[in-house]
């Protein structure tokens, strides 16, 4: 079989989340599968060398002129039948609507298709744009695929609910954390990421953006209420936040002067996230809106304490006891969860030994090899198709 998947931001050197699920798919199909042959179509970037070399794994790098929606409506499935996929997996939301080759597509969330106005203040021009192209393709592109994979079992019913799916072309497939999210015990490691990015003596570390659903501003309302009450005793460290959006939401709520207790690291690669994890008093996580969240997992697996919400996906990830689960839109509970935290050294310390616990019943290679089970379902299906 000949399988084709989408990696259309691959080889962009700033990688968000979907695409490292899609990286960490391609790299442990390779690690399992040296039966089938695969066809990783990208769009030229600067981290090319990203995707390791594989004998049954081959990049083809294609160029549009139209952007994203002319690479992924016209120039895709056209690469995808010229190499002869049998199968061509949509990795991250969207695919053709025309493909003569048969869709597999990852469906990680449907909030598009929930609520959406590009006329709400909240979220950058770039986020509306691509939630409207999205709500556009995206019913008439899971229609048509074979099958449609989710990460949740949250999601799936979200997604059921919405579609009404009638046969079992819907399947959750949790998502993993990466072997190199773990408890570090070189100090070494430890002081020269420190150095490296001037990470202060004691942090809360919030891994957030400008999406609204990551609740951003609940985060800063309620780290301002802990540290009204005590000042000065930790700071917030933030990774590539928009300086300027961070000024705007401050200066909403009233506290301008926080912005003295909030560090900014600009863009941390995802191989030093985990020594910038490792230090931090408390990983934060209070998203509005998850599909999966895949964070909640690396905060665990690094043995931190993690506070997180009581709804969509988090507590299904997050497991019965292993993390804090809070209301996020409540400030005081959330700043309440900070406090314990602190205060209650013990609580702390139980909760980060059950979290690596949780962390280490997801896994990359179990989530490949169930992507993979998928594939030879939907090539039997189509061989025995009348």
């Amino acid at each position: 079989m000949k399988i084709g998947i989408e990696g259309q931001r691959l080889f962009r050197k700033k990688k968000h989340g979907m695409d490292m699920v899609a990286l960490e798919l391609i790299k442990n199909l390779q690690k399992i599968d040296n039966h089938n042959s695969y066809v990783i179509f990208v769009r030229p970037d600067e981290d090319s060398t990203c995707i390791p070399a594989a004998k049954n794994f081959k990049v083809v790098t294609l160029t549009s002129k139209f952007g994203y929606p002319g690479w992924e409506q016209w120039v895709l499935p056209r690469a995808a039948y010229k190499e002869g996929c049998d199968v061509l997996h949509c990795t991250s939301n969207t695919g053709p609507i025309f493909s003569k080759v048969p869709l597999v597509t990852t469906l990680h969330d449907i909030i598009y298709l929930e609520s959406i106005s590009i006329f709400k203040k909240e979220g950058t021009w770039y986020q509306k744009l691509g939630n409207m192209y999205r709500r556009y393709f995206v019913p008439p592109v899971i229609r048509k695929s074979k099958k449609v994979i989710t990460v949740s079992n949250y999601e799936k019913n979200r997604i059921n609910t919405y579609f009404g799916f009638k046969d079992d072309r819907l399947t959750a497939i949790y998502n993993g954390v990466g072997e190199h999210f773990k408890k570090i015990a070189d100090k070494k490691t430890l002081t020269s990421v420190t150095k490296k990015f001037g990470l202060p003596e004691d942090y809360f570390f919030f891994l957030g953006n400008t999406d609204p659903k990551k609740n951003t501003i609940g985060v800063l309302r309620a780290f301002n209420a802990y540290n009204t009450a005590y000042p000065n005793k930790y700071t917030l460290v933030m990774l590539d936040y928009n300086e300027e959006e961070l000024d705007r939401l401050l200066n909403n709520i009233g506290a301008p002067e926080l912005r003295n207790n909030i560090q900014l690291l600009g863009y941390v690669p995802n191989a030093e996230l985990p020594a910038i994890i490792n230090q931090c008093a408390i990983f934060l996580y209070p998203s509005l809106r998850e599909s999966f969240g895949i964070p909640i997992l690396e905060g665990m697996a690094c043995g931190v304490p993690v506070i997180t919400s009581n709804t969509s996906s988090m507590p299904e990830v997050a497991g019965e006891d292993a993390a804090l689960i809070v209301d996020p839109l409540n400030t005081k509970e959330i700043a309440d969860a900070m406090r314990n935290l602190v205060e209650d050294r013990m609580l702390a310390s139980v909760l980060a030994e059950k979290g690596i616990l949780r962390a280490k019943e997801f896994s990359w290679k179990a989530m490949a090899a169930n992507v993979l089970e998928l594939y030879e379902d939907v090539y039997k299906e189509l061989k025995t198709a009348p």
